[in-house]
């Protein structure tokens, strides 16, 4: 609440002038109207949260106008229950967002994005091989799914800049290598991890966990945080071990993967001299809540 305050206080009318536009004709003329300005783009799917605010702030202050986009996007769910229960608050994330001072909030329908008769729905991307791994066995389509959308977006708004964060690390590698493939002139923006005060990823899916699995869910950082003491003192498959075993010593918490991978290409690596950069990635299962985590190893 003070923060919104302050922001009123101090930069009102831009606040005020914030748009929300749903549809493509709309944006298209809302875009007339930033001129010449650096635009920065955070791309969400709703739901957000102080990760998304974290994003919004950066490119606020770099760029000379940001668009967010808030689409829950269906070709990149394997499950289609959990398109449709995924939250929807536009209401809620339109303040959320006008809140700090983005210019405009682009909500477009599923119809907008993937009119009928037009192929953007059934592209197929060369992604380099990054889906090979991690996440892209476990969830099949789902990044193709995400560029399909993240190139819609990229073609609509076009943007300077746009903002992505590390929590979604395989994520913001493909988006890097395909935005190069393609010859699209704009530069990425890595953003850390933002975290709770007790080490939890930011994520919408943390409003899905239980009491008891929220205060179980820290510990899946604090059980990776341990592998930055474990490079080069044992081999990699025992360290990958040792965090599993780690992770799920708490009872309220299964692991489904935990890799140790080249933070390049994102093959895992069986020895700590295979690659310059490593990133530990892991999957764990809270309950039915599925999260996600990384960090960096050296």
């Amino acid at each position: 609440m003070q923060k919104t305050k302050f922001l009123r206080m101090f930069a009102p009318n831009f606040i005020l002038e914030m748009k929300v536009v749903k549809t493509l004709a709309e944006f298209d003329s809302v875009r007339k109207t930033l001129g010449d300005k650096t635009i920065g783009f955070v791309p969400t799917m709703g739901a957000l949260h102080e990760g998304h605010a974290s994003l919004i702030r950066r490119a606020v202050s770099e760029c000379g106008a940001v668009v967010v986009s808030d689409f829950v996007n269906p070709t990149q769910f394997n499950n289609k229950n959990d398109f449709n229960t995924y939250p929807r608050v536009l209401e809620e994330d339109s303040a959320f967002v006008k809140a700090l001072g983005a210019a405009v909030l682009f909500a477009p329908s599923v119809e907008e994005m993937y009119p009928a008769g037009t192929d953007y729905d059934k592209k197929v991307f060369d992604l380099g091989g990054l889906d090979k791994y991690g996440e892209g066995p476990r969830r099949p389509g789902h990044f193709n799914g995400m560029a399909q959308v993240v190139t819609r977006l990229f073609d609509i708004v076009r943007p300077d800049m746009a903002y992505f964060g590390e929590k979604d690390y395989q994520q913001l590698a493909i988006i890097e290598y395909f935005v190069k493939k393609l010859g699209y002139g704009i530069k990425i923006v890595r953003c850390p991890i933002a975290r709770g005060a007790d080490g939890l990823a930011l994520s919408s899916r943390n409003k899905l966990l239980t009491p008891a699995q929220r205060e179980a869910a820290p510990n899946i950082y604090r059980s990776i945080s341990k592998a930055v003491d474990m490079v080069g003192k044992m081999s990699v498959k025992e360290a990958v071990k040792a965090v599993t075993e780690l992770i799920d010593s708490d009872s309220r918490l299964r692991t489904e993967y935990v890799e140790i991978v080249d933070a390049s290409t994102l093959r895992p690596v069986a020895d700590w001299n295979e690659a310059g950069h490593l990133r530990l990635t892991c999957a764990v299962y809270a309950g039915q809540v599925r999260l996600i985590d990384n960090i960096a190893l050296k």
